[in-house]
């Protein structure tokens, strides 16, 4: 039986009891190896955490003015909903993905968070409003002449990881990692366990065991 009754609680639950680490292992137990992003995507501050539905956005780059500046940017961010969290990739990284009025209106909309392959820019302003966003780093150069969306709630690929929109995305300090959404909720509820299991362990080795036998009792390690 879930131990949430609703998709909110589930994010809730994650954000709150579970860390990257341990999701992965779950993942790896499951036979989905290759569910990490790439590392050099990071938290533009360390306490950030994000846990929502993936909304996917796919970038290409473009070389000067463009008859529709941006691309579908704007229609994407428009259909925004909560608990979702806009990841994108596509294009050379030639430019700024992410910025503080994109923050606003992804925040405002009730999403929950930015996973960017790419850069971000406007930092001072996005931290000013205490939203999550991943990027690999900040870039102040615009995308209007640069870069633009070309599609977006379509399969995207970042690193070795094939993303669809709707699968769950979970991100902290250690990385983002990618849920199939068919397996996302069996994979949280064994990781929750686990993530319990590992107090269970830390605490019989500062007791006194040693690893060896913490590992023979408890199979976590």
């Amino acid at each position: 039986m879930s131990k949430w009754k609703n998709e909110d609680e589930m994010f809730a639950l994650m954000r709150e009891k579970l860390y990257t680490p341990v999701v992965g292992d779950i993942l790896d137990q499951k036979g989905y190896v290759h569910q990490f992003l790439p590392p050099d995507i990071r938290p533009l501050k360390d306490d950030m955490k994000l846990a929502g539905k993936a909304m996917t956005v796919l970038m290409i780059d473009v070389f000067g003015e463009q008859k529709k500046p941006f691309g579908y940017l704007t229609e994407a961010l428009d259909q925004l909903q909560k608990n979702e969290i806009y990841i994108a990739t596509g294009g050379t990284k030639r430019c700024a993905y992410w910025g503080e009025l994109l923050t606003a209106t992804a925040r405002t909309r009730g999403a929950v968070g930015a996973v960017l392959n790419g850069w971000h820019r406007d930092t001072p302003q996005v931290l000013a409003q205490n939203w999550p966003v991943f990027s690999c780093g900040c870039y102040a150069q615009d995308s209007s002449v640069r870069t633009q969306v070309v599609q977006f709630r379509c399969p995207i690929e970042i690193g070795q990881v094939t993303i669809h929109d709707g699968d769950i995305i979970f991100g902290d300090i250690d990385g983002v990692l990618v849920i199939t959404k068919e397996i996302a909720e069996e994979v949280i509820e064994l990781a929750l366990e686990k993530a319990a299991g590992e107090k269970l362990v830390r605490k019989a080795i500062e007791g006194g065991m040693s690893a060896t036998d913490a590992f023979a009792k408890f199979g976590i390690l």
